[in-house]
């Protein structure tokens, strides 16, 4: 019985090819079930992810496969494929032979052909089932060319590791595209078609070099190559590249991939030496911060002029699972704080506020017993906007936010696409305006970048091509010259020196605007900072929302953003932000925000919206209120390090004050220090320590640490 089924199936296999008339539809070939590969800008390669048949593939035409390959294969599996018409007689008749001598089907004779028609469509390896295969490769050859065949076969093929075609095999082992494989990379690709499992040159690269020996010698007795080339490609090492998969900007990544879950190739925006750069970033900057309780951190990058992403940092290690470091810290919602405060003022420049305008800074109760306080917990009298936004007290920003109220400034951030911020206006009420709503920090990145556009919001881009973008709609949601004037005082490193010094991570060497904010209970910080090219936007903390230790936006985030910035204004370079038309500038007195007179002490030119500008003068009589004293240096949480290998005499931390009347009393954890002068020397020295300072009958505190 099994003797008379091999003739069938050798009287089946000798038919000759099907004629013209008859009606034959070959099986349809595989469909390019591609891997999705991600680049970035410069085509670099990002990612990789599995096709539907959980295999790495890389569809190519044949013209973009090595000639080598083409002969190798064809003398390693059908030698006689060019003239075959999808099953070869000859090699038909020698396995029946073996197949009459096993009693069963022990040698199938598989052409090239047959090959293609059982991985498009397999058969079970029983007699009918080889019927049914060579039928498929007759029908086959009689709709498809040879060229059409050999790149149908070689982009279905599978090589082993999850490869399937030699595109995806060519760079998995070997790290170029499948048509600059050499003969001897050929042969061993080759060799592979037969067992890529057992002849897994990765695992088994003995069996792998000899499978590949006798593929070359196959190709020499073929009079494919010269005896020449044999043994040089004889002598050739493996060579195999480390067979690794390009895995950057896993979180980026994954966004991209199911935005596009259909194209085969994505040309992303991504800017790879960028995206490396704020990775280390995150780390170096973390490293620093272990023992305040910060464990995760996440970096966007936009261009501003395009909306594009450079840089997408989710978290510091995709794979620190006891940090949920796959967790995408840039979509997650968290609270800003204070930088939503930028917006607030914004809206209030649109409503009869300037930015001479003074506001009290003191202890206020608002509706419902909001009471909010300034971070360094102390008042500071009558601020100007400008003073109030660059130093981000608290209690100026609800005063400016009240007459407006939530719903408006919630209007507002819907108009910048903070679309996270989905409650009714009474949920938030005016805590809103200290950041008291969760957004996420690409939402916070795109906002900032409208202010850079001079207050146009656009959708940001993950790709050229495909064209991936948010459904943000591109629309004016600030008037230019509202947004210059916000970006200036957030360029003005002295406005903020009060409250964060002259030399803190906020001050660029160029012009750049930038701001923090920090959440309730240390939870979050943020850090914003852009120039007319960039928007650089940085969170900090804790994904299973502990807080820190008091580590708020300066002494986390900004940090990071200050070191992203710097790198990527070097590779993006940009000049001064331009001045739109609409504003002018006027000399102002600080005390009362009116047109400077000719009695006022402390002036100040200042920029207005055209029908903004003071029209009355200052007359001088109004009461010089004292600058409320603050502890200029060290910011509070401020953390130092004592370094045992450098001379104590020459460590030592200034202590440094502002809006000081006469001599001072400094204390530290309540014991009384040397000196009185407004600022003093303290050798340094390990330890937490509350230092606090009593001047012309003002008191003001803050806190640090040496480690």
């Amino acid at each position: 019985m099994k003797r008379a089924a091999c003739v069938l199936w050798l009287l089946f296999c000798l038919l000759p090819r099907p004629l013209g008339g008859e009606a034959l539809s070959a099986p349809a070939a595989p469909s390019a079930a591609a891997s999705v590969q991600l680049f970035d800008r410069a085509g670099r390669p990002l990612r990789s992810f599995l096709s539907e048949r959980e295999t790495y593939s890389e569809p190519v035409s044949l013209s973009d496969i090595s000639p080598w390959l083409v002969l190798a294969a064809v003398a390693a599996e059908d030698r006689r494929f060019y003239t075959h018409a999808g099953v070869d007689a000859r090699a038909v008749l020698r396995a029946l032979w073996q197949n009459l001598r096993g009693g069963g089907v022990v040698s199938g004779a598989s052409t090239i052909t047959q090959q293609l028609a059982r991985a498009i469509e397999p058969r079970p390896k029983t007699l009918w089932g080889k019927i049914r295969e060579a039928w498929d490769a007759l029908k086959l050859e009689r709709e498809k060319s040879k060229e059409e065949i050999l790149q149908d076969y070689f982009n279905a093929l599978e090589f082993g590791n999850m490869t399937q075609g030699v595109q995806a095999a060519a760079k998995f082992y070997f790290g170029v595209p499948a048509s600059a494989l050499s003969l001897a990379q050929s042969a061993l690709l080759a060799g592979l078609i037969q067992s890529p499992a057992r002849l897994n040159p990765l695992k088994n690269p003995k069996g792998a070099l000899l499978r590949r020996g006798r593929v070359l010698e196959a190709m020499r007795k073929n009079g494919f190559i010269t005896a020449e080339q044999y043994d040089l490609a004889m002598k050739e090492p493996l060579g195999l590249s480390r067979g690794e998969r390009p895995f950057s900007a896993p979180h980026f990544a994954r966004r991209v991939y199911e935005m596009a879950p259909d194209a085969a190739r994505v040309y992303t925006t991504l800017d790879k030496d960028l995206q490396l750069y704020a990775e280390r970033a995150v780390l170096n900057h973390l490293s620093k911060l272990k023992d305040n309780n910060v464990t995760n951190a996440a970096v966007v990058v936009l261009d501003n002029a395009t909306g594009g992403v450079l840089a997408y940092v989710g978290s510091a290690d995709f794979y620190d699972e006891a940090h949920s470091g796959q967790v995408d810290g840039a979509a997650a919602l968290r609270q800003p704080g204070s930088s939503l405060k930028p917006f607030v003022y914004a809206l209030a420049l649109q409503n009869g506020l300037t930015a001479a305008s003074v506001l009290q800074d003191e202890d206020t109760f608002f509706e419902g017993g909001f009471r909010p306080r300034n971070y360094d917990e102390s008042f500071h009298g009558g601020v100007s906007v400008r003073r109030a936004l660059a130093c981000s007290y608290n209690v100026p920003a609800v005063k400016a936010a009240e007459p407006l109220g939530a719903a408006r400034l919630l209007n507002l951030l819907h108009d910048l696409d903070f679309r996270s911020l989905s409650r009714a206006p009474d949920f938030y009420g005016l805590g809103l305006a200290l950041g008291g709503g969760e957004v996420t920090l690409l939402e916070l990145a795109n906002a900032y970048a409208a202010l850079a556009r001079g207050g146009e919001v656009r959708p940001v881009v993950f790709a050229s091509q495909p064209r991936l973008v948010t459904r943000t709609k591109r629309r004016q949601a600030l008037p230019p010259d509202v947004s210059y004037i916000i970006t200036d005082i957030l360029s003005d490193n002295a406005a903020r020196a009060d409250a964060f010094g002259l030399n803190s991570p906020l001050n660029m060497p160029f012009p750049a605007a930038a701001k923090t904010g920090t959440s309730k209970d240390y939870r979050d910080n943020f850090a914003v900072g852009y120039t007319p090219r960039l928007t650089v936007a940085v969170w900090a903390g804790n994904f299973d929302a502990s807080s820190m230790q008091k580590v708020s936006g300066i002494s986390g985030a900004a940090p990071i953003m200050h070191d992203v910035l710097l790198y990527a204004h070097d590779r993006y370079p940009s000049g001064a932000f331009e001045r739109p038309a609409g504003i002018n500038a006027a000399l102002v007195c600080e005390e009362s925000g009116l047109l400077a007179g000719p009695d006022c002490p402390h002036t100040r030119e200042e920029l207005f919206i055209s029908d903004t500008v003071p029209q009355k003068v200052c007359d001088g009589k109004h009461e010089a209120s004292a600058a409320a004293l603050q502890i200029l240096f060290p910011v509070r949480g401020d953390v130092f390090k004592y370094d045992p290998a450098l001379p104590s005499a020459g460590q030592q931390l200034h202590f440094k004050t502002a809006g000081a009347q006469g001599p001072c009393v400094w204390t530290l954890n309540g014991e009384r220090l040397e000196g009185d002068g407004t600022d003093i020397w303290w050798p340094l020295e390990k330890g937490k320590f509350a230092l606090e300072a009593a001047c012309g009958g003002q008191e003001a505190r803050t806190d640090f640490q040496v480690l």
